[in-house]
């Protein structure tokens, strides 16, 4: 279950600065303090359903997410992973539709949830944060073409490898190590490289066997991130 905590001023809030609200003025974040909920949720908690109508939109404090959408064979999708300051659940009120996805804690995470009218009232009267939620959707866009791509044409070991890059990316080493700063399963990581648990298996155990990657128990080490970056052939 996710429990209600205090709610924390925005303005005091470190994740805003990585916010898509961080153009927000010091009357705005006093207006949406005022009005947003600070949740927390225990690892593996529901935030928000696919199918279901958006009552408002989600801003990550602290912890990660992922962002799923069932196939038709039932199996989940991992479509993006969120961290510290992200922005989740927008699209669905833009687009006046339902959650065309769900979100799922892979930690304790601390959500703040913004209700869709003061949202749409931020949008309407500040044109800079207008802007930033444009980029934002230009840059989902643009990732969800070059997924496309990369599912049709990049082989597996390649996603792989991307997969590891993406959560160096989003989430970094654990303090003083080269270790991913993720606790997440095998069978995760495979449904974000589109492929199956045993498939990925294999593939870490041999970037493993050239020195590129360290496994440690369930936690995977980066040994030599350029050719990890090679073998991911990631261009912008």
């Amino acid at each position: 279950m996710a429990s209600e905590k205090q709610d924390s001023e925005c303005n005091h809030c470190k994740a805003r600065l990585k916010s898509a609200f961080c153009v927000l003025s010091h009357e705005e974040f006093e207006s949406l303090s005022l009005v947003k909920q600070c949740t927390l949720y225990k690892k593996g908690r529901v935030i928000f359903n696919e199918g279901t109508l958006p009552e408002g939109l989600y801003c990550l404090h602290n912890g990660k997410v992922k962002i799923t959408q069932t196939g038709a064979d039932g199996k989940e999708q991992i479509l993006h992973l969120a961290k510290n300051g992200d922005v989740i659940g927008y699209r669905a009120i833009l687009g006046g539709d339902r959650f065309s996805c769900s979100a799922v804690t892979l930690e304790d995470s601390e959500v703040c949830f913004i209700p869709k009218n003061m949202f749409l009232s931020l949008i309407e009267s500040n044109s800079k944060l207008a802007m930033q939620f444009i980029n934002m959707f230009a840059t989902l866009l643009r990732d969800m073409e070059r997924n496309l791509v990369n599912l049709s044409q990049s082989p597996v070991k390649e996603r792989i490898a991307q997969c590891l890059i993406l959560l160096k990316s989003n989430y970094g080493f654990l303090e003083g190590t080269n270790l991913l700063n993720i606790a997440i399963t095998r069978e995760e990581m495979a449904n974000i490289a589109s492929t199956t648990r045993e498939t990925l298996i294999r593939t870490l155990v041999e970037f493993q066997d050239d020195h590129i990657i360290e496994l440690v128990g369930k936690k995977i080490a980066i040994m030599d991130y350029k050719r990890l970056e090679k073998l991911a052939n990631i261009s912008d």
